[in-house]
């Protein structure tokens, strides 16, 4: 079993457990049909965040019994996004494969807090977790996401054409990697806060 150390700390960002309040903060974005449109799910009700939240109040454990750890991504007090970390790979969970995964308020797009983010998970998968491989899947047209892969190292890997059914209708996927031994150790941009 792994527990990750958090809060995760970057130069601008903490990654931590979501915590009762944080709820108006994560219903602004999770509630955008436009920010949601990219990820499984349709907007979010404030119930359904209210859920959210609380379900993942007590993140920091990861392993094939609790595969799924998503934390709260924070800058300045308010919660920005959120990022994923999910134990798994294209042909079932092994516990040396992880997805990663990010949704952001679109207030922010655009300031590289993404791929901050993403930077932190990745190192968290390799250094603390011990995957052999991380991986993301998108729709090639989710240009912003692709570019956070590419700016992580990661290499596309596939495109399968009409090969996802995702929101009622066929979607092309593609599939970004990338290898722990191909991940730099200078890449170590996060630290556990004091």
């Amino acid at each position: 079993m792994a527990r990750v150390s958090l809060p995760i700390t970057t130069d601008r960002l903490v990654l931590r457990s979501f915590r009762p309040g944080d709820e108006d903060d994560v219903f602004a974005y999770r509630s955008v049909a436009s920010v949601v449109r990219y990820i499984p799910g349709e907007p979010k009700t404030r119930e359904q965040v209210e859920d959210l939240v609380s379900e993942r109040a007590t993140a920091g454990r990861i392993d094939e019994q609790h595969p799924n750890l998503t934390l709260a991504v924070e800058l300045d007090g308010r919660v920005i996004g959120d990022v994923l970390l999910l134990l798994a790979g294209p042909d079932g969970a092994d516990g040396k494969q992880a997805e990663i995964g990010w949704v952001f308020a679109p207030d922010v797009a655009g300031n590289g807090y993404a791929t901050e983010a993403a930077r932190a998970i990745t190192d968290v998968a390799f250094r603390e977790v011990g995957v052999h491989r991380v991986w993301a899947e998108l729709e090639p047209e989710n240009t912003a996401s692709a570019r956070v892969c590419e700016r992580l190292g990661m290499r596309r890997e596939a495109v399968f054409v009409k090969g996802s059914w995702f929101k009622e209708r066929w979607t092309d996927l593609a599939i970004y990697a990338l290898l722990e031994d191909e991940w730099p150790t200078s890449a170590a941009t996060s630290a556990p806060a004091p």
